[in-house]
């Protein structure tokens, strides 16, 4: 291994875990977990970001709970908000009225609506570049959704989904595989345990690292 290689990876593991948001990024009401990077430009409002998980840049987030691991490709967009379509009519105008008129209130019942739909998504996810997530949608730990998908409905874990709206493709692993991943729950070990795991992550097909660290 090279010095510099070595280097990279002492830096890396000499990081204290504080959260890194850059200095373009609109955050409000978030929970950042350690090791968690939000990117350029992003916006990330009342949600939840899991440990050693990453929002990539140009990225929307709203209302949601992220689990650890995940990592949300660029320009993606997390909880996309609903419109009254069955008002008279959908602009923010009915919903929002104070930023228009004096005196005017803010529809909170309509708010509290948008709030309650929480977008929910497990470990080790990969949503991709451009993906749409809509409201109160679950996505399953492990799973995949493909670049420009629009996830309508829950994604079960280790799936993979793609297309408009988002449709199963195939499972990243078989079902009894993906239900022993899940039980095994690395994404909870400690940061020392991980760094010795990486090799076997790298190097070990699922079966045969369940087979290492499974009980």
């Amino acid at each position: 291994m090279s010095g510099t290689e070595n280097d990279r990876i002492s830096a890396a593991l000499s990081r204290d875990g504080r959260p890194k948001v850059h200095a373009s990024a609109s955050t409000r009401n978030a929970v950042l977990g350690r090791f968690t990077e939000i990117k350029e430009r992003v916006q990330f409002w009342d949600a939840e970001l899991g440990d050693y998980s990453y929002v990539e840049h140009q990225a929307t987030v709203i209302y949601a709970r992220i689990g650890k691991f995940t990592a949300i490709a660029a320009d993606a967009c997390i909880n996309a908000l609903t419109h009254p379509m069955e008002r008279v009519s959908q602009h923010k105008i009915t919903y929002r009225p104070n930023e228009y008129f004096t005196g005017a209130k803010l529809d909170k019942g309509f708010r509290d609506m948008r709030r309650a739909s929480v977008v929910e998504i497990g470990h080790d996810v990969w949503i991709g570049h451009g993906a749409i997530i809509m409201p109160g949608v679950k996505i399953g730990s492990g799973a995949v959704v493909g670049a420009g998908a629009v996830v309508t409905k829950d994604v079960a874990p280790y799936v993979i989904v793609a297309g408009v709206p988002a449709k199963s493709i195939k499972r990243r692993f078989s079902e009894k595989i993906s239900e022993r991943m899940i039980s095994l729950a690395w994404w909870d070990w400690g940061h020392d345990r991980l760094a010795a795991a990486i090799p076997d992550m790298q190097a070990l097909s699922a079966e045969a690292f369940l087979e290492k660290y499974g009980e």
